[in-house]
């Protein structure tokens, strides 16, 4: 089986991303900031939750700023369900990575996303690249375009 990296890789080709392998850990926030060298908040914490409504439960994908924390209220207005966390098995299900490398995008298939609009700030942003040591940069429009996410103020400091 190909690694995370790889199959981050194949599923974004038609995408101008170039992943890059940083020799630390970005795991964290904190530690991707200090690899790549940016704010923590130009970091961006591809966080899974479960959006739970009468009509079943679904794999939710928040993409937040690195110093934001995802405000779950303000999440489950956007998607009109209850929020709950997801644990590392329904992450993997879900996005096919693992805690810490789950991407913005590249998927199975589809997770529906909700991007914190305060990453507008920056003008490059970076994301995890399949593992807890790739990462590759994009802007937060890109991001928008390329997951068809949905863009509202989820995140809080």
């Amino acid at each position: 089986m190909a690694s995370g990296p790889e199959r981050f890789l194949a599923a974004t080709a038609h995408l101008p991303i170039t992943p890059q392998r940083m020799p630390d850990s970005t795991h964290t926030a904190a530690e991707a900031a200090a690899a790549v060298g940016c704010e923590v908040g130009a970091i961006v914490k591809s966080l899974v939750f479960v959006a739970v409504s009468d009509s079943g439960r679904e794999p939710l994908l928040a993409l937040v700023c690195g110093d934001n924390r995802a405000d779950l209220d303000a999440l489950a207005d956007v998607v009109g369900a209850r929020i709950e966390k997801a644990d590392a098995a329904t992450v993997k299900l879900a996005t096919g990575y693992s805690i810490g490398g789950v991407p913005p995008l590249g998927h199975p298939s589809p997770v529906p996303t909700v991007i914190d609009r305060d990453l507008l700030r920056f003008d490059t942003v970076w994301s995890a690249a399949g593992s807890g040591y790739d990462v590759f940069a994009a802007s937060p429009q890109q991001l928008v375009e390329w997951t068809g996410g949905t863009l509202a103020d989820i995140g809080t400091r």
